[in-house]
């Protein structure tokens, strides 16, 4: 499992988390995701704790389990058909 950080705007849009080269920020595990959270943003991470509303997340990334687009459709359908 993987997972990164977003933090939300003054005006409630989340945006990912980025490093110097531009990358989003990926972590293999979640307490490294909330430490370098708790890094970057310490004054929001506390806010959190006291004074309520939330600028700040850890998102699990979700892997995709099948090879779609890469896998070839089923010889018994046809293609385009629903």
């Amino acid at each position: 499992m993987r997972y990164k950080i977003e933090v939300q705007d003054e005006t409630g849009i989340w945006t990912d988390v980025r490093g110097p080269d531009g990358r989003v920020r990926v972590f293999d595990d979640e307490p490294a995701a909330r430490a370098a959270l708790a890094a970057q943003f310490p004054i929001l991470v506390q806010m959190e704790k006291y004074a309520g509303g939330k600028r700040t997340r850890v998102i699990r990334i979700l892997e995709d389990e099948d090879d779609w687009p890469a896998r070839r459709a089923d010889p018994g359908t046809r293609q385009g058909s629903r």
